[in-house]
C-alpha cells in the first residue's frame, strides 16, 4: 500500500487530509488563514536585525519584502516536494529569533554581505544532517513526539499571551482594551468554529481576524502610516548586498542551525500528529533537507535563515484542514507578498491583540494534541520521569531565558528555545533510564 494510501485511511477526522485539494476559493482563504497567524513572526526578525544595525528605511523594507519572498517560495518547496526536497505536507516556512543574535553579531563587523554569506555556507550543516535523520528517527517513539509536540504548544503560549496584551514593549502593554479585544476575538472565533458549518467553522481563524481587524480601526488601534508610506513593488535582487565570507561568521550559525533542525523534526511530527498522518523517516529528513535549501534561497534573495514555523500547526488542529496544496497556495501568496509590499504592510498592520485572541486557541490547541498522544501510551514511573524533567526544563528556559546567561554562547543558543531543551532532555532520559519492562 502506499504512504498517501496510507496517509488517506489515517485522515478519517480530517475535513481535508493531506493530499485532498480544497475548492480554489476555500483554499485562498484557507491560505490567506495561514498566513494571518504566521506573518507577524516572519517579519519580526528582519526588523529587529535591521533596527539593530541601524540600517536605513529602505535597506529595512527591502530586507523585509525578501524574507516574505523567500518564505513564500521555501514554503512552495517544503509542501509540493521537488525530488528529495519537502516533507509534501502542509509545512509553512519563515525565518526565526534563534537566528537573530548571530545574524547581529556578523552584521555589525561585516554588514549585511557577511549575514548573506554565513546565512548560505551555514546552510551545509542543515543539508549534511538531513541525511542522519532516518536513523536518529528510531529515537522518537510515541514518548519523545508527545512530550515534543505538547511543548511546541506550551512553549507558544507566551507568545500568544504577549501578543493578547498587546506586543512586547507596547506603550499599552496589558490594557484593560487590548485584554478585552483579545478575549472577545478568542470567544468570537470559539464559538464560530464550533457551532458554525461548512465554511464558517473551517475559516473561523480568519473570520475572526477580520472581524478584530474591523473591530479594531474604530477603536484608533490600527495605524495605516506605513501601508501609505510602503513601495507598490519590490522585484527579488540577488545578492544586492554581495557576499562577505568569514569562517568565524559561519562558525556562529552552525549553533542556530542545529537548533533549526532539531525544532524542524519535532515541527514535522506535530504536523504529522495533527494530520492524523504517520510521518516516515525519508519525509521528516526531506523537511530538514528543505530547511537547509530554502536557508540558501533566503541568503542568495538577502533574508535571513528559513525553517519551518510551528504557530501553523494549531491551525491543522482546529480548522481539520491538512491539505498540503493549501499550503502551496499559501506559499504563492506569501511570495506575492514580497512582491508588492503595500499588500504585506496591510497585513503587518494588524493589531497584536487580535492575534493574540486566535493564538491562544490555536496553541493550546496544539499542546492538546501532545498530550492526546502521550494518553495512548503507558504511562509509569518512568515515562513521567521523562515528561516531567522535559516540560520543566522547556517550560523553564522558556519563561526564564536568563538561567542561560552564564553559558558559553554556543550553549546558550542551543539551550534558548524550550522547545530544543525540553527535546533534548527527553532524548536523553529516554536512552539513560532502561525500560526495566523490556529487560524483564
Amino acid at each position: 500500500m502506499s504512504e498517501i494510501r496510507q496517509d488517506q485511511l489515517l485522515n478519517n477526522e480530517m475535513l481535508y487530509g493531506n493530499e485532498d485539494v480544497p475548492p480554489i476559493g476555500m483554499s485562498i482563504i484557507l491560505a490567506i488563514q495561514h498566513i494571518l497567524a504566521a506573518f507577524a513572526g516572519i517579519i519580526a526578525v528582519p526588523l529587529v536585525v535591521c533596527t539593530a544595525l541601524g540600517l536605513s528605511v529602505e535597506e529595512t523594507s527591502f530586507m523585509v519584502s525578501a524574507t516574505i519572498f523567500a518564505s513564500g517560495v521555501t514554503t512552495v518547496l517544503q509542501s509540493r516536494g521537488l525530488g528529495p526536497i519537502g516533507s509534501r505536507v502542509s509545512g509553512m516556512m519563515g525565518t526565526d529569533f534563534t537566528f537573530v543574535n548571530p545574524s547581529i553579531s556578523v552584521g555589525a563587523k561585516f554588514g549585511v554581505a557577511g549575514i548573506v554569506a554565513a546565512t548560505i555556507t551555514g546552510s551545509f550543516v542543515e543539508i549534511i544532517l538531513s541525511r542522519f535523520i532516518k536513523p536518529l528517527m528510531r529515537f522518537f517513539p510515541p514518548l519523545i513526539t508527545g512530550v515534543v509536540v505538547s511543548l511546541i504548544g506550551i512553549t507558544l503560549l507566551p507568545v500568544s499571551v504577549d501578543w493578547a496584551a498587546g506586543g512586547v514593549g507596547s506603550a499599552d502593554y496589558g490594557s484593560l482594551r487590548n485584554l478585552t479585544v483579545a478575549f472577545v476575538i478568542m470567544v468570537f472565533t470559539l464559538l464560530l468554529n464550533h457551532y458554525g458549518k461548512g465554511m464558517l467553522s473551517t475559516a473561523s481563524v480568519f473570520i475572526g481576524m477580520v472581524f478584530g481587524y474591523l473591530v479594531c480601526i474604530p477603536l484608533g488601534m490600527v495605524d495605516l502610516t506605513s501601508v501609505a508610506n510602503a513601495d507598490w513593488i519590490a522585484l527579488p535582487n540577488i545578492f544586492r548586498y554581495g557576499f562577505k565570507f568569514d569562517v568565524a561568521s559561519t562558525l556562529s550559525f552552525v549553533p542556530a542551525y542545529l537548533v533549526s533542525t532539531i525544532g524542524t523534526m519535532g515541527i514535522m511530527m506535530a504536523i504529522g500528529e495533527a494530520s492524523n498522518m504517520k510521518l516516515s523517516s525519508e519525509r521528516a529528513a526531506a523537511g530538514v533537507l528543505c530547511d537547509g535549501i530554502g536557508s540558501m534561497i533566503s541568503g542568495v534573495f538577502g533574508a535571513g535563515p528559513n525553517t519551518a514555523f510551528s504557530q501553523n500547526v494549531g491551525l491543522i488542529t482546529l480548522t481539520k484542514v491538512a491539505s498540503r496544496h493549501v499550503m502551496i497556495v499559501t506559499g504563492i501568496i506569501l511570495a506575492i507578498l514580497g512582491v508588492f509590499p503595500k499588500l504585506s504592510a496591510l497585513i503587518a498592520v494588524m493589531p497584536q491583540p487580535v492575534l493574540g485572541g486566535v493564538g491562544v486557541i490555536m496553541f493550546g490547541l496544539v499542546a492538546a494534541q501532545g498530550i492526546k498522544t502521550l494518553s495512548n501510551i503507558h504511562l509509569g514511573d518512568r515515562e513521567l520521569l521523562i515528561i516531567s524533567v522535559a516540560f520543566a526544563l522547556g517550560i523553564g528556559v522558556t519563561v526564564k531565558p536568563e538561567i542561560l546567561a552564564g553559558l558559553p554562547a554556543a550553549l546558550q543558543m542551543i539551550l534558548s528555545s524550550g522547545i530544543s531543551t525540553g527535546t533534548l532532555a527527553a532524548l536523553i532520559l529516554n536512552i539513560v533510564l532502561v525500560d526495566r519492562r523490556k529487560e524483564r
